[in-house]
Protein backbone atom coordinates (compact mmCIF):
# COMPACT_ATOMS: atom_id res chain seq x y z
CA UNK A 1 0.00 0.00 0.00
CA UNK A 2 1.20 3.50 -0.83
CA UNK A 3 0.17 6.61 1.07
CA UNK A 4 1.34 9.81 -0.59
CA UNK A 5 1.64 13.03 1.38
CA UNK A 6 1.33 16.00 -0.97
CA UNK A 7 0.68 19.74 -0.98
CA UNK A 8 -0.20 22.43 -3.48
CA UNK A 9 2.87 24.47 -2.60
CA UNK A 10 6.01 24.31 -0.53
CA UNK A 11 6.02 25.25 3.13
CA UNK A 12 2.64 23.83 4.14
CA UNK A 13 4.11 21.09 6.35
CA UNK A 14 4.13 18.20 3.89
CA UNK A 15 7.51 16.80 4.92
CA UNK A 16 6.65 17.46 8.57
CA UNK A 17 3.65 15.16 8.26
CA UNK A 18 5.29 12.58 5.97
CA UNK A 19 8.37 12.02 8.14
CA UNK A 20 6.55 11.88 11.45
CA UNK A 21 3.75 9.71 10.06
CA UNK A 22 6.24 7.21 8.61
CA UNK A 23 8.09 7.06 11.93
CA UNK A 24 4.86 6.47 13.85
CA UNK A 25 3.72 3.75 11.44
CA UNK A 26 7.10 1.99 11.65
CA UNK A 27 6.74 1.86 15.44
CA UNK A 28 3.42 0.04 15.02
CA UNK A 29 3.95 -2.40 12.16
CA UNK A 30 6.70 -4.02 10.11
CA UNK A 31 7.46 -3.35 6.47
CA UNK A 32 7.13 0.46 6.49
CA UNK A 33 9.25 2.55 4.14
CA UNK A 34 9.66 6.30 3.85
CA UNK A 35 10.26 7.41 0.25
CA UNK A 36 11.43 10.96 -0.43
CA UNK A 37 10.34 11.60 -4.02
CA UNK A 38 11.14 15.32 -3.92
CA UNK A 39 14.36 14.52 -5.77
CA UNK A 40 15.15 18.14 -6.62
CA UNK A 41 15.39 19.06 -2.93
CA UNK A 42 15.25 15.91 -0.76
CA UNK A 43 15.39 16.64 2.95
CA UNK A 44 13.83 13.65 4.70
CA UNK A 45 17.29 12.29 5.49
CA UNK A 46 17.96 15.32 7.69
CA UNK A 47 15.31 14.10 10.16
CA UNK A 48 16.13 10.39 10.08
CA UNK A 49 19.92 10.33 9.62
CA UNK A 50 19.49 6.93 7.94
CA UNK A 51 22.15 4.32 7.43
CA UNK A 52 22.46 4.18 3.65
CA UNK A 53 23.31 0.63 2.60
CA UNK A 54 22.87 0.86 -1.19
CA UNK A 55 23.36 3.54 -3.81
CA UNK A 56 23.01 3.43 -7.57
CA UNK A 57 23.48 5.95 -10.33
CA UNK A 58 20.23 6.26 -12.24
CA UNK A 59 20.36 6.58 -16.01
CA UNK A 60 17.90 6.92 -18.89
CA UNK A 61 18.38 5.95 -22.54
CA UNK A 62 18.86 8.87 -24.95
CA UNK A 63 19.70 8.86 -28.67
CA UNK A 64 23.15 9.56 -30.02
CA UNK A 65 23.81 10.26 -33.69
CA UNK A 66 26.32 8.54 -35.94
CA UNK A 67 26.84 11.37 -38.43
CA UNK A 68 28.73 9.12 -40.88
CA UNK A 69 25.52 7.29 -41.82
CA UNK A 70 23.05 10.17 -41.36
CA UNK A 71 21.57 11.57 -44.59
CA UNK A 72 19.79 14.44 -42.80
CA UNK A 73 16.37 13.26 -43.99
CA UNK A 74 14.68 14.57 -40.81
CA UNK A 75 12.49 11.53 -40.18
CA UNK A 76 13.72 11.36 -36.59
CA UNK A 77 12.90 15.03 -35.94
CA UNK A 78 9.43 14.59 -37.43
CA UNK A 79 8.78 11.60 -35.18
CA UNK A 80 9.96 13.29 -31.96
CA UNK A 81 7.07 14.89 -30.06
CA UNK A 82 9.30 16.68 -27.54
CA UNK A 83 11.57 18.80 -29.72
CA UNK A 84 14.62 16.82 -28.70
CA UNK A 85 15.82 16.46 -32.30
CA UNK A 86 16.11 19.28 -34.84
CA UNK A 87 16.85 18.74 -38.52
CA UNK A 88 17.91 21.60 -40.77
CA UNK A 89 19.44 21.29 -44.20
CA UNK A 90 21.63 18.22 -44.01
CA UNK A 91 22.36 18.55 -40.27
CA UNK A 92 20.60 16.75 -37.41
CA UNK A 93 21.10 17.90 -33.81
CA UNK A 94 20.10 15.91 -30.71
CA UNK A 95 19.24 17.67 -27.42
CA UNK A 96 19.50 14.98 -24.70
CA UNK A 97 18.06 17.26 -21.99
CA UNK A 98 14.72 17.34 -23.83
CA UNK A 99 14.58 13.62 -24.59
CA UNK A 100 11.81 11.57 -22.93
CA UNK A 101 13.49 8.23 -23.71
CA UNK A 102 10.59 6.91 -25.76
CA UNK A 103 12.84 5.46 -28.48
CA UNK A 104 10.60 6.53 -31.37
CA UNK A 105 13.39 8.41 -33.14
CA UNK A 106 15.59 5.32 -33.21
CA UNK A 107 12.83 3.28 -34.83
CA UNK A 108 11.96 6.08 -37.27
CA UNK A 109 15.49 6.51 -38.66
CA UNK A 110 15.70 4.78 -42.06
CA UNK A 111 19.53 4.75 -42.01
CA UNK A 112 19.72 3.36 -38.45
CA UNK A 113 22.14 6.16 -37.67
CA UNK A 114 20.61 6.74 -34.20
CA UNK A 115 21.34 4.47 -31.28
CA UNK A 116 20.53 4.74 -27.59
CA UNK A 117 23.08 5.22 -24.84
CA UNK A 118 22.69 5.66 -21.09
CA UNK A 119 22.67 9.17 -19.64
CA UNK A 120 22.96 9.54 -15.87
CA UNK A 121 20.45 11.86 -14.18
CA UNK A 122 20.86 11.30 -10.45
CA UNK A 123 21.44 8.91 -7.57
CA UNK A 124 19.11 6.47 -5.84
CA UNK A 125 19.75 5.67 -2.18
CA UNK A 126 18.31 2.96 0.02
CA UNK A 127 18.85 2.15 3.68
CA UNK A 128 17.06 2.19 7.00
CA UNK A 129 16.43 4.33 10.04
CA UNK A 130 15.71 2.05 12.97
CA UNK A 131 12.90 -0.32 11.94
CA UNK A 132 11.89 1.83 8.99
CA UNK A 133 13.11 1.50 5.42
CA UNK A 134 14.46 4.64 3.77
CA UNK A 135 14.56 5.50 0.07
CA UNK A 136 15.30 8.73 -1.72
CA UNK A 137 16.62 10.12 -4.98
CA UNK A 138 19.01 13.01 -5.53
CA UNK A 139 18.74 14.68 -8.93
CA UNK A 140 21.98 15.87 -10.49
CA UNK A 141 22.56 19.63 -10.50
CA UNK A 142 21.42 21.07 -13.83
CA UNK A 143 19.27 18.07 -14.74
CA UNK A 144 15.88 19.27 -16.02
CA UNK A 145 13.81 16.07 -15.90
CA UNK A 146 13.00 14.71 -12.46
CA UNK A 147 10.24 12.26 -13.45
CA UNK A 148 12.39 9.19 -14.33
CA UNK A 149 14.27 9.38 -11.01
CA UNK A 150 11.02 9.83 -9.07
CA UNK A 151 9.50 6.78 -10.74
CA UNK A 152 12.63 4.78 -9.95
CA UNK A 153 12.49 5.82 -6.27
CA UNK A 154 8.85 4.75 -6.00
CA UNK A 155 9.67 1.45 -7.68
CA UNK A 156 12.38 0.80 -5.08
CA UNK A 157 9.66 0.72 -2.41
CA UNK A 158 8.01 -2.35 -3.97
CA UNK A 159 9.37 -4.57 -1.17
CA UNK A 160 7.51 -2.61 1.54
CA UNK A 161 4.07 -3.44 2.85
CA UNK A 162 3.29 0.22 3.48
CA UNK A 163 5.19 3.07 1.84
CA UNK A 164 4.82 6.73 2.80
CA UNK A 165 5.65 8.83 -0.26
CA UNK A 166 6.87 12.36 0.50
CA UNK A 167 5.79 13.98 -2.77
CA UNK A 168 7.20 17.06 -4.51
CA UNK A 169 5.12 20.19 -3.86
CA UNK A 170 2.78 21.59 -6.47
CA UNK A 171 0.96 20.00 -9.40
CA UNK A 172 3.71 19.62 -12.00
CA UNK A 173 4.81 16.44 -13.78
CA UNK A 174 7.01 15.63 -10.78
CA UNK A 175 4.03 15.56 -8.42
CA UNK A 176 1.99 13.49 -10.85
CA UNK A 177 4.81 10.94 -11.15
CA UNK A 178 4.96 10.53 -7.37
CA UNK A 179 1.19 10.27 -6.87
CA UNK A 180 -0.09 8.33 -9.86
CA UNK A 181 -0.04 4.87 -8.22
CA UNK A 182 -0.91 5.95 -4.66
CA UNK A 183 -3.73 4.20 -2.81
CA UNK A 184 -4.42 7.36 -0.80
CA UNK A 185 -3.22 10.95 -1.14
CA UNK A 186 -3.13 13.06 2.02
CA UNK A 187 -3.20 16.73 1.03
CA UNK A 188 -1.53 18.94 3.63
CA UNK A 189 -3.02 22.43 3.46
CA UNK A 190 -3.21 25.62 5.46
CA UNK A 191 -6.33 27.79 5.99
CA UNK A 192 -5.12 30.87 4.12
CA UNK A 193 -6.08 32.39 0.72
CA UNK A 194 -2.89 31.03 -0.89
CA UNK A 195 -3.46 27.70 0.82
CA UNK A 196 -6.98 27.46 -0.57
CA UNK A 197 -5.87 28.35 -4.10
CA UNK A 198 -3.18 25.68 -4.16
CA UNK A 199 -5.44 23.12 -2.46
CA UNK A 200 -7.95 23.57 -5.29
CA UNK A 201 -5.25 22.85 -7.86
CA UNK A 202 -4.02 19.79 -5.96
CA UNK A 203 -7.50 18.35 -5.64
CA UNK A 204 -8.13 18.89 -9.36
CA UNK A 205 -4.93 16.98 -10.09
CA UNK A 206 -5.93 14.08 -7.85
CA UNK A 207 -9.42 13.95 -9.34
CA UNK A 208 -7.97 13.88 -12.85
CA UNK A 209 -5.78 10.94 -11.81
CA UNK A 210 -8.69 9.15 -10.14
CA UNK A 211 -6.99 9.17 -6.73
CA UNK A 212 -8.69 8.99 -3.35
CA UNK A 213 -7.88 11.98 -1.17
CA UNK A 214 -7.95 13.07 2.44
CA UNK A 215 -6.60 16.20 4.12
CA UNK A 216 -4.55 17.41 7.06
CA UNK A 217 -4.98 21.08 8.01
CA UNK A 218 -1.69 22.48 9.30
CA UNK A 219 -1.56 25.74 11.29
CA UNK A 220 -5.26 25.14 11.77
CA UNK A 221 -5.73 28.05 14.18
CA UNK A 222 -4.83 30.76 11.64
CA UNK A 223 -6.69 32.06 8.61
CA UNK A 224 -10.40 31.51 8.11
CA UNK A 225 -12.91 28.73 7.48
CA UNK A 226 -12.90 28.70 3.68
CA UNK A 227 -10.49 25.77 3.40
CA UNK A 228 -12.66 23.60 5.64
CA UNK A 229 -15.77 24.65 3.72
CA UNK A 230 -14.05 23.74 0.45
CA UNK A 231 -13.01 20.33 1.78
CA UNK A 232 -16.52 19.65 3.07
CA UNK A 233 -18.09 20.69 -0.23
CA UNK A 234 -15.85 18.25 -2.10
CA UNK A 235 -16.33 15.49 0.50
CA UNK A 236 -12.64 15.32 1.35
CA UNK A 237 -12.29 14.00 4.92
CA UNK A 238 -10.03 15.91 7.31
CA UNK A 239 -7.94 13.31 9.10
CA UNK A 240 -6.08 15.70 11.43
CA UNK A 241 -5.66 19.34 12.37
CA UNK A 242 -2.36 20.73 13.67
CA UNK A 243 -2.43 24.14 15.42
CA UNK A 244 0.57 26.41 15.06
CA UNK A 245 3.24 25.57 17.63
CA UNK A 246 6.61 27.30 17.79
CA UNK A 247 8.16 24.14 19.23
CA UNK A 248 7.22 22.24 16.06
CA UNK A 249 8.90 24.93 13.98
CA UNK A 250 11.99 24.79 16.18
CA UNK A 251 12.21 21.01 15.86
CA UNK A 252 11.95 21.20 12.06
CA UNK A 253 14.58 23.93 11.87
CA UNK A 254 17.03 21.80 13.85
CA UNK A 255 16.40 18.56 11.94
CA UNK A 256 14.49 16.79 14.71
CA UNK A 257 11.25 14.84 14.36
CA UNK A 258 8.67 17.11 15.97
CA UNK A 259 6.72 14.16 17.38
CA UNK A 260 9.70 13.39 19.63
CA UNK A 261 9.59 16.91 21.11
CA UNK A 262 5.93 18.00 21.14
CA UNK A 263 3.53 15.65 22.94
CA UNK A 264 0.33 17.10 21.47
CA UNK A 265 1.67 16.78 17.94
CA UNK A 266 2.83 13.22 18.66
CA UNK A 267 -0.70 12.32 19.75
CA UNK A 268 -2.14 13.76 16.55
CA UNK A 269 0.30 11.82 14.35
CA UNK A 270 -0.24 8.60 16.30
CA UNK A 271 -4.02 8.86 15.86
CA UNK A 272 -3.51 9.38 12.13
CA UNK A 273 -1.21 6.33 11.99
CA UNK A 274 -3.75 4.20 13.86
CA UNK A 275 -6.47 5.32 11.46
CA UNK A 276 -4.40 4.32 8.42
CA UNK A 277 -3.44 0.95 9.88
CA UNK A 278 -7.06 0.17 10.71
CA UNK A 279 -8.07 1.11 7.19
CA UNK A 280 -5.29 -0.80 5.38
CA UNK A 281 -5.19 -3.79 7.76
CA UNK A 282 -6.83 -6.20 5.28
CA UNK A 283 -4.07 -5.39 2.75
CA UNK A 284 -1.10 -5.69 5.11
CA UNK A 285 0.75 -8.94 5.85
Amino acid sequence: MRVAVASGKGGTGKTLMATNLAWSLAARTAGVAYVDTDVEAPNGHLFFQPEVTWTERHAVPVPTLDEEFCSGCGECAAACQFGAIVAGGQAVTVYPDLCHSCGVCVRACPERSLREQERETGTLRRGHAGPMGFIDGVLDVGEVRAVPLIQAAVKESAWSALAVLDAPPGTSCSAVAALEDADLVILVCEPTPFGLHDLELSLQMCEALGLETAAVVNRSDVGDGRVRAFLAAHEVPVLAEVPFDREIATACATGVLASTRVATFASTVDRLADHLLERFEPCLP
